[in-house]
């Protein structure tokens, strides 16, 4: 009886060591929606199937209906890997245990990527300063709340840095993912809206026609690469296996480099930290120090205090980026 026990003891064991082996082996890979998941699919499947074939991993793609979902999927263990923007890898580096390791590299050489805001080529608004000016007769296409190129960067450089607030200053202000911003655009059915230059070339790529249609009013400074990311507790062998396969894909391989030029114009990939993170943090805060001293129903004294722990984080940033 004792030595039965045993077996069905060392039976359980190699059957949970299985199970804990299955599930560091089978990932779920997050691609934020910058577009519907249907094109989303078309245009990252192959790159996942060669990541299975190459390294015998089982990874799935996981696709939400905004950043969020991918974020939240990442804080609870449902997306183990994903593609991010820099403001959205903050929020799986600060709450989903995240990590980033690589960045995209693009078909153009720029070490990054750009957020404009566009217009129909019909439109009465001829320039960014015409815009800034009429705010209120204007209806805003607006990013993701999470989106670094649709939200955050015009947010604060265009926006914030010319006294304009983007919840109270236009006449209304309707968030979707860049495909439908750019579709509002062709379509007149707002009038100017926030983009990037991504979205640009995957429409150059796809539909040129429409992009005949688009007027550009104003670009930003290079915002970095968007980063990969992974769950800090994934298995050491597993990080491994992930971070050579991006390091190699598409440096040669024609039919890899085709593949990776569907996805919006990438080359490929390079490794990367957190570190790229702190310039879009430094912008965050710098934007928030903004809306709490503009904030009218804030004591001084509160303002005051939330202003000094904005500094001191500004401070411990300001010296990361320093090294």
């Amino acid at each position: 009886m004792k030595s039965a026990r045993l077996l069905l003891a060392g039976a359980a064991l190699a059957a949970c060591f299985v199970t804990q082996v299955v599930r560091a082996e089978t990932l779920n890979f997050g691609i934020i929606s910058t577009d519907n998941s249907s094109a989303l699919k078309q245009r990252w499947q192959p790159l996942i199937d060669d990541l299975n074939k190459q390294t015998g991993l089982d990874v799935k793609p996981f696709f939400a209906t905004d950043y969020a979902g991918i974020i939240e999927g990442m804080r609870f263990n449902k997306v183990q890997i994903g593609y991010f923007g820099n403001a959205s890898a903050i929020e799986a580096v600060d709450r989903g245990n995240g990590e980033v390791f690589a960045k995209v590299k693009y078909k153009s050489g720029e070490a990054g990527y750009y957020s404009l805001l566009i217009t129909n080529v019909n439109s009465k608004w001829k320039t960014v300063d015409q815009v800034l000016k009429n705010t209120h007769d204007i209806n805003l296409g607006f990013g993701d709340p999470n989106s670094t190129s649709g939200t955050l960067v015009p947010s604060y450089y265009l926006f914030a840095k010319n006294g304009i607030s983007v919840r109270s200053d236009f006449k209304s202000v309707l968030p979707s993912s860049h495909e439908a911003n750019m579709l509002a655009v062709v379509n007149n059915r707002v009038d100017v809206a926030t983009n990037n230059t991504d979205m640009v070339e995957t429409l150059r790529q796809t539909h040129p026609e429409l992009l005949e249609k688009v007027r550009v009013l104003w670009k930003s400074p290079l915002i970095p690469s968007d980063p990969m990311v992974w769950r800090r507790d994934l298995p050491q062998a597993t990080k491994d296996k992930l971070r050579n396969f991006f390091d190699h894909y598409a440096q040669s391989d024609p039919r890899e480099q085709a593949i990776m030029a569907g996805i919006t114009g990438m080359s490929g990939f390079e490794d990367s930290s957190d570190a790229q993170l702190v310039p879009i943090r430094q912008m965050a805060l710098f934007q928030k120090k903004q809306q709490v001293q503009n904030d009218e129903h804030m004591s001084d004294e509160d303002k005051k205090v939330q202003l000094a722990a904005l500094d001191q984080k500004l401070s411990q940033l300001n010296k990361v980026a320093a090294k």
